[in-house]
């Protein structure tokens, strides 16, 4: 079809802006380290829970931390939980606060369609999770567990498998974890908290309120938020609201936006020094405490024979990539968008599959939604890999047939004939 040079069509996944463009490939660099990092961990894991399981089962249940009334005399496994993923969710509540105020999430426009897609990403597994336990047999309590897309995972996958994918995709991609880790920690906080202890929340509350008033009254030094934070997080932790909603409160309050004479925002120069250690260590640690679950062909026979672990590989493989396609494709139909001439749908449809690695969330929610029965939780856990392991395995026999296509795209993004540090595209542009 002929694109129309009306300008009533706005163009999707089109060329970034250049300042856009530049911070992801610099946020993206760093998550696709972090996603390799986040592989390797996972295979360790597994290897040491089927040669070892014993050790490994100790390890988990070793307890460090201080006795109290905050109850911080956690697990090893718990700490890495509720402590590690943190941190994690501080980057994202970073992430997301940058999207509203820079970001593909500032203009109602251009928010509609990752927005859509990343709802409809969020809504299709769950749907597909419930169908397959609506019956004798089913537990609808993991509904949860398809719905959430693991951006490290994904990058980390791309870098195994050398697909050169455009910026305007990987940013798609971005957004798309983004608004999912939203959705991801809304639905923790909401559907898998028990026990409100109100005190500690009120307590916790009003510590978030004063890392807010120092941050805003531009109060500096590290000695005064760390230790502000970790007692914001204890006190989240006693509430009985996950723990990790308290990493996504404060990184939501910082200032992403620039004032003055400032190169960068205070959001952006924290999140700069965190996300090494969120990519590089808590989530790969995350991933080596709770990725390990003993494999057989009896629990893969199980996977795809009983309701729950089939419900969790259906969705994240048929839900996560129906939805996000769909919701993409649907929106663009409605807000008049154009798609980007030098991409097709196809690799659109490529890129939903991609996000249908669920792991990290996933793995969390697995232990959320069945505390009182491990061995349904190890199965949960078991068809989240396979799940993920079989959306990867897709999406790059997919990308791969382009991949020749993205080298082109790439080349030309990035050629910079004058050396003058902008790529000739933009001058291009400009000009």
């Amino acid at each position: 079809m002929a694109t129309s040079p009306s300008t009533d069509r706005r163009q999707f996944l089109g060329l970034l802006p250049l300042p856009e463009r530049r911070y992801i490939t610099d946020a993206l660099r760093t998550e696709t380290v972090g996603g390799i990092l986040l592989l390797a961990a996972a295979v360790i894991a597994l290897v040491w829970a089927n040669v070892w399981p014993h050790g490994y089962e100790n390890v988990l249940s070793r307890t460090i931390g201080p006795p109290g009334p905050l109850h911080l005399n956690l697990s090893l496994e718990n700490w890495a939980k509720d402590g590690l993923l943190t941190v994690f969710f501080f980057v994202a509540g970073i992430e997301l606060k940058r999207e509203f105020v820079a970001g593909e999430l500032r203009s109602p426009g251009a928010a509609a369609l990752p927005v859509i897609a990343a709802v409809s990403g969020v809504a299709l597994p769950a749907i597909v999770f419930t169908v397959a336990n609506s019956g004798p047999g089913g537990n609808p309590a993991g509904w949860a567990i398809p719905t959430a897309t693991d951006i490290a995972f994904a990058l980390g996958v791309l870098a195994v498998a050398g697909s050169h994918l455009p910026s305007a995709l990987r940013a798609f991609m971005l957004t798309l974890a983004v608004v999912d880790d939203l959705i991801a920690i809304l639905i923790i906080a909401i559907f898998y908290s028990s026990g409100i202890r109100f005190w500690a929340l009120g307590f916790a509350f009003a510590g978030l309120v004063l890392f807010w008033f120092l941050h805003r009254r531009g109060v500096h030094g590290w000695y005064l938020y760390l230790p502000l934070a970790l007692v914001i997080w204890a006190l989240m932790h006693e509430s009985g609201i996950h723990a990790t909603v308290a990493g996504v409160a404060m990184g939501l309050i910082l200032r992403c936006h620039t004032e003055g004479d400032e190169e960068h925002s205070p959001g952006e120069r924290i999140e700069h020094l965190v996300r090494p250690l969120s990519a590089g260590v808590a989530v790969p640690v995350f991933a080596l405490l709770a990725a390990g679950t003993t494999i057989s062909a009896t629990t893969l026979f199980q996977v795809f024979t009983q309701a729950t672990p089939l419900g969790i590989v259906l969705g994240l493989l048929v839900g996560k990539t129906v939805g996000i396609f769909g919701g993409a494709w649907l929106a663009a139909r409605f807000t008049r968008a154009e798609l980007n001439p030098q991409l097709s749908w196809a690799d659109l449809f490529a890129v939903a599959t991609l996000a249908g690695i669920g792991f990290t969330v996933s793995l969390l929610i697995s232990e959320l939604a069945f505390p009182h029965d491990g061995a349904l939780a190890d199965r949960a856990k078991t068809a989240v890999l396979v799940g993920s392991v079989l959306c990867a395995l897709v999406a790059t026999v997919l990308l791969k047939l382009r991949n020749r296509h993205y080298r082109q795209l790439c080349e030309e993004e990035d050629r910079d004939s004058d050396g003058d540090g902008i790529p000739d595209v933009y001058q291009r542009q400009v000009g």
